[in-house]
C-alpha cells in the first residue's frame, strides 16, 4: 500500500504513529549527543557538590518555590551580561538536581547573586523584601528563622545524590549533621545565595 500525504491525512491511526515516530526521532536526536558532550557533564572548574549547609538552602529554596520568580540562567544576550555577569553554562549546573535554569523573571535572575550582598542584606530581604526594595512583590520569609534544619534529612539526601553521581565522601555525609546543628533554615538559604555564580569569574 503506498503511503502518501492523502492517505495519512484521512486516516487517524496512520497520523498518530508517524506523529509518535517523528517526535521520538527528533527528541533522541537532540537529547542523547548532550550525554556524550563534556561541556554539559562535566562541572567547569571550582563547582563541587553543595556541603550540607547549602545544600540544605537549596532544598528550602525549591520548597518554597523561588524558581517561579528567580530563574538561575543568565543568557548570552548583552543587555542580561551586563547586568546579570557572565553568561551560564552548563557544567555549572552538574550539581544541580533539578536544575534552575529558566527565564521567568519576576525578581531578578540569580544566577550571580553569590558575594554580592552581605548576609545581613539577604536576611533582611527574606523577613520583609520591603524594607530593602521597596517596590518588591516578593512575599516575606520571616518564619525561617524559626525553623532549625535537620541534620539526618540532609545526610539522607547527600546519601541519594551520591546514588546518582554527585562525589560525597563518606567524611562528608557521616558529618553533615554536625555541619548543620543549630542552623536555621534562614541560615541555609542564605549560604545557598550567597554560593551562587563564584565558579566562573
Amino acid at each position: 500500500m503506498k503511503l502518501n500525504q492523502e492517505i495519512v491525512e484521512k486516516n487517524i491511526g496512520w497520523m498518530i504513529v508517524l506523529i509518535v515516530l517523528v517526535v521520538a526521532v527528533g527528541g533522541l536526536v537532540e537529547i542523547v549527543p548532550l550525554y556524550f558532550q563534556k561541556s554539559t557533564t562535566q562541572p567547569v572548574t571550582g563547582v563541587k557538590p553543595y556541603p550540607p549547609l547549602q545544600l540544605a538552602g537549596r532544598d528550602v529554596y525549591i520548597r518554597e518555590g523561588c524558581y517561579n520568580c528567580h530563574s538561575q540562567m543568565i543568557r548570552t544576550l548583552s543587555f542580561e551580561t551586563q547586568r546579570y555577569g557572565a553568561y551560564s553554562v552548563a557544567g555549572e549546573s552538574v550539581y544541580d538536581h533539578p536544575f534552575q535554569w529558566g527565564s521567568k523573571r519576576t525578581g531578578p535572575d540569580l544566577a550571580r547573586v553569590g558575594g554580592r550582598y552581605p548576609d545581613d542584606w539577604h536576611i533582611a530581604h527574606l523577613r520583609n523584601p520591603r524594607d530593602v526594595v521597596p517596590e518588591s512583590n516578593m512575599p516575606r520569609f520571616a518564619f525561617l528563622s524559626e525553623s532549625v534544619i535537620d541534620g539526618e534529612s540532609v545526610r539522607t539526601r547527600m546519601q541519594a545524590l551520591r546514588r546518582i553521581g554527585d562525589p560525597y565522601s563518606d567524611a562528608d555525609i557521616a558529618t553533615a549533621p554536625a555541619a548543620v546543628a543549630g542552623h536555621t533554615e534562614m541560615d541555609a538559604i542564605v549560604a545557598y545565595l550567597q554560593s551562587l555564580g563564584l565558579a566562573l569569574k
